[in-house]
């Protein structure tokens, strides 16, 4: 059996440019997620707006995901996408960074059970589109989630896909499938795994041991092996020469595609691509990553 396979965001890299071409050079993806939108100073994004109302997030199976602290902000960012025809939205309770924590948003706002409860019912204010949830086990303590379920499974919610760390941790020393297999117990909603899935392997053993699973949702492991969802969906592996070839299309196209679009040259250009190769070359031969950073 295969599992869905969704692309979780990553801000900063998985933009609609990113998306668009991941689709067309790897594909293996059920549903690609945005980058967070968010507020500030009450106001939207620029480029949070130009990213979700980009004419190629209609070409992919795309889901724009908001973070936020009060139901105001999710009530402003839920009515850009409303508005924009889109008929799924993702909340983002999982966000480890220390700017949005500090803002109760993200995993700063899972110690506080009552203002997620507020938060989520907010929801119900716009029948127009299908609510999902992504989140951590807890900001400081695993338990925290559990202490959200309540709340969470009395909501229409199309899924909800939970990383098993707390934020504090970020993405750093080991995942708790245990508190991970208690939440999946009470959860009434389908259920993603998301973490340090890197691999075929890794894939195949967290669905051996959560065979209920209804997806995966794999963010840093598909910046690093942008081919693992294909291979998954194949049953297979891609040669070295197959994944060579399809990274060098890869990285044209996304030259060719921020040339066009991006407004500072070729040095913001070159900035945008070095970030790319940050998730690309870590298995690299030292030589090799270090003659690609220096050019």
């Amino acid at each position: 059996m295969n599992y869905p396979i969704h692309f979780a965001l990553l801000q900063g890299y998985t933009d609609a440019i990113y998306r668009e071409v991941h689709a067309q050079v790897f594909g293996g993806i059920d549903s690609y997620y945005s980058p967070f939108v968010h507020l500030e100073k009450g106001q939207l994004h620029r480029k949070d707006i130009k990213d979700i109302t980009n004419p190629g997030n209609r070409e992919i199976l795309f889901v724009p995901q908001l973070i936020a602290a009060t139901p105001e902000e999710l009530r402003t960012i839920a009515a850009l996408f409303a508005e924009q025809g889109y008929t799924r939205a993702d909340i983002n309770l999982g966000c480890p960074f220390p700017l949005q924590v500090k803002l109760h948003r993200g995993a700063g706002l899972l110690p506080y059970s009552g203002e997620v409860a507020k938060l989520m019912e907010t929801i119900a204010e716009f029948s127009q589109l299908r609510f999902s949830v992504k989140l951590r086990l807890g900001w400081e303590i695993p338990e925290e989630c559990l202490a959200l379920l309540p709340a969470l499974n009395q909501l229409p919610l199309e899924h909800a896909a939970l990383h098993p760390r707390i934020g504090k941790q970020q993405y750093k020393e080991t995942t708790d499938p245990d508190t991970f297999e208690v939440f999946s117990r009470d959860c009434i909603h389908p259920l993603f795994y998301n973490g340090d899935l890197l691999s075929i392997q890794d894939i195949t053993t967290v669905t051996t041991r959560f065979p209920k699973l209804k997806g995966m949702m794999i963010g840093r492991g598909l910046l690093a092996h942008p081919w693992l969802a294909a291979e998954y969906k194949n049953g297979q592996p891609l040669s070295e020469q197959e994944k060579r070839s399809k990274v060098i299309q890869f990285h044209s196209l996304l030259t060719e595609k921020y040339r066009k679009r991006l407004e500072g040259g070729e040095h913001q250009l070159l900035g945008k691509l070095r970030s790319l190769w940050d998730y690309l070359l870590p298995d690299a031969d030292k030589k090799l990553r270090k003659k690609i950073l220096k050019a």
